[in-house]
This record gives C-alpha cells, sequence and structure tokens, in this order.
C-alpha cells in the first residue's frame, strides 16, 4: 500500500541540476529550499512532447511563483547533460531554450521512488507536482497519467490558498473569503 505524503514532511532529496540557461552545474537538497515555499516537478523525460509545454508554461509564470516567495525546481530521470542539451536546444528544434529554473537529475531514481511516482518497469516518473511548504512539509500533490500536461493557473492558485491560512471552499480563488 502507498503511504500519504501530503501533511507530513517532504521526503529529503539532494540531487545534481543544470541552470536554466544550461551553462551551470551543481546540487541542490530540501534544506536548500528552507524559509521558501517549493513547487518541485517531475516530468518523463527530456525532448519529448508535453513536457516542454509544461516546463516553458512553468518558466514564463516564474515571475508569479518568485512573489509568492516560492521556487520552482522541475526534475526528471534524465541526466544533467540529457537536460543542458535540452536547455541549450533552441526551442525551435525540440529544445527548451532558456527557462527561468533549474533542472535536476534523478538519475538514480531515487526521488522519484520516494515520492511514489516512479514507473519502475520503464525507468522514468509520473507527472508529479508537489508543494512543500517553508518548514519542509509537504502540503499538496498532484499526480497524473503521463499523457496529460498540468494547469500552470491550479498550481499558482494552490498555492494562494495554501499561503492564505484558512479553510478554502471549492474554486477559492485569491479575495475570495476563507470559510
Amino acid at each position: 500500500m502507498a503511504e500519504r505524503l501530503v501533511g507530513r514532511q517532504a521526503p529529503d532529496f539532494t540531487m545534481e541540476t543544470v541552470t536554466g540557461d544550461g551553462k551551470d552545474f551543481s546540487k541542490v537538497s530540501l534544506s536548500d529550499y528552507k524559509g521558501k515555499w517549493l513547487v518541485l516537478f517531475f516530468y518523463p523525460l527530456d525532448f519529448t512532447f508535453v513536457c516542454p509545454t509544461e516546463i516553458t508554461a512553468l518558466s514564463d509564470a516564474y515571475d508569479q511563483f518568485k512573489s509568492l516567495d516560492a521556487e520552482v525546481l522541475g526534475a526528471s530521470t534524465d541526466s544533467i547533460h540529457s537536460h543542458k542539451a535540452w536547455l541549450t536546444t533552441p526551442r525551435d528544434y525540440n529544445g527548451l531554450g532558456n527557462i527561468n529554473f533549474p533542472l535536476a537529475s534523478d538519475i538514480t531514481k531515487k526521488v522519484a521512488s520516494d515520492y511514489g511516482i516512479l514507473i519502475e518497469e520503464e525507468g522514468i516518473a509520473l507527472r508529479g507536482l508537489f508543494i512543500i511548504d517553508p518548514e519542509g512539509e509537504l502540503k499538496y500533490q498532484v499526480v497524473n497519467h503521463n499523457d496529460v500536461g498540468r494547469s500552470v493557473e491550479e498550481t499558482i492558485r494552490v498555492l494562494q490558498a495554501l499561503q492564505s491560512g484558512g479553510l478554502c471552499a471549492m474554486n477559492w480563488k485569491p479575495g475570495d473569503k476563507n470559510l
């Protein structure tokens, strides 16, 4: 039986990353985000069809996330070298071009497994998105089939709802009263 993650401390991680311009490599850990909100999302593979639509949409909305004191981190089971190649390939040639946040490599597949989204027989992650609060508690997760992209607007709405500090009704929007 799968273990519940929401409402518990997010599984710790350390992954290698490449910057959104594809120029620099480093490492990132969950503890690097202490004191900030983190939107951690997994996608199946570099150089695919649905993934770049999500990644570029999240990048285009990056200023909105920053205004909400949130960082964004993308991850897949590809290597940092594959990420770099994808980031330095222009969008017109099935690349990402520059984006506003780093991409992490979960090449060992441990993080995808710890977050319950690893498709073991394929060695790739499902589309999993997790919102982690400044204290490291996992507050929200959405996991869906790899054929369907996620909604940036819904991710921002949920982040704002979580930050409102109260109970939020169905279809709550910023400016609405809490229950």
